[in-house]
């Protein structure tokens, strides 16, 4: 999913906001994967960190996640499960832990 942001938005949050200039160090294929990251939402990378340190000042937390992207290959791994699932080729269930090991040692 793609979202995006007008540059009024941006602009205005940015404008209404005492500003300073921040010099960080930091690895350049990094820079450039969150770079991508940030044009897919249609922000520019400061605007992100900006963001993310608004939140670190006004939660005291810090997080690190995110969603997974689907992927071609996952795309086509949870096709396969589907049809496992959807003609009946699938073991179990399994009432015990040590029912499932023995399932499997068996195959």
């Amino acid at each position: 999913m793609k979202l995006s942001f007008d540059n009024k938005t941006t602009k205005y949050i940015l404008s209404s906001m005492k500003t300073s200039v921040m010099s960080i160090k930091v690895d350049e294929n990094t820079k450039k994967q969150a770079q991508a990251v940030a044009k897919q939402f249609g922000l520019p990378l400061s605007t992100l960190v900006n963001a993310y340190l608004m939140e670190l000042g006004a939660t005291g937390q810090i997080h690190f996640g995110s969603v997974e992207m689907m992927t071609p290959k996952m795309e086509e791994i949870i096709g396969e499960a589907e049809e496992e699932i959807k003609y009946g080729n699938t073991s179990g269930p399994f009432e015990t832990a040590e029912d499932a090991i023995r399932y499997l040692k068996s195959q």
